[in-house]
């Protein structure tokens, strides 16, 4: 099964630093095969017959012996990347006109009642909920006034990872590119 490994919190500020080769390394010794990382946010597309509930604490614990920290990994196969992508519609971009992130959910908070706890502005912000994720895009010409930045420090935004839409395309192309073992 093809799957993408989010990683939460690297390479921000230049804190938790976790270089690209040493990361894909650490993956290949816990078991995954066609290791491949996509830029420095911590996306790493691999094969691995494992079930997700298997593989994440695996994962972790391979990181963390790898970098001295531990780092919350989320996976998603390479279906329900599809999924997300889809739903987006194609003219949502990030770019200096708007800004379109995807904050894939930690399984406890994945639900459409989230989208309730969330400040969103109108005529700023559009944002949905769909299925592992919620997807948020701002007029960049409003982005200040956006409510998205209202998240920060809550306790959802623990629970999530973000990939900005342009990012989240280019993993989908990479991981359908792949050959299910």
């Amino acid at each position: 099964m093809t799957y993408v490994a989010l990683l939460r919190g690297i390479n921000v500020g230049g804190q938790r630093k976790v270089e690209m080769g040493r990361l894909k390394k650490a993956f290949e010794r816990a078991g995954a095969v066609d290791v491949r990382t996509y830029i420095n946010s911590g996306n790493v597309i691999f094969e691995d017959d494992r079930r997700i509930a298997d593989l994440v604490p695996a994962l972790e614990e391979a990181i963390e012996d790898e970098f001295g920290f531990h780092v919350k990994v989320l996976l998603r196969d390479k279906e329900s990347i599809a999924a997300v992508v889809e739903a987006i519609p194609d003219s949502w971009v990030n770019d200096k006109t708007e800004r379109t992130d995807v904050w894939f959910l930690w399984e406890e908070y994945d639900s459409p009642d989230v989208i309730g706890e969330l400040s969103i502005k109108e005529g700023i912000d559009e944002v949905f909920y769909v299925d592992g994720a919620v997807v948020w895009r701002a007029d960049g010409a409003q982005l200040t006034r956006s409510g998205r930045g209202r998240v920060i420090g809550s306790t959802l935004y623990k629970h999530l990872t973000s990939r900005n839409v342009n990012t989240l395309r280019k993993i989908h192309q990479l991981m359908a590119e792949t050959v299910d073992g």
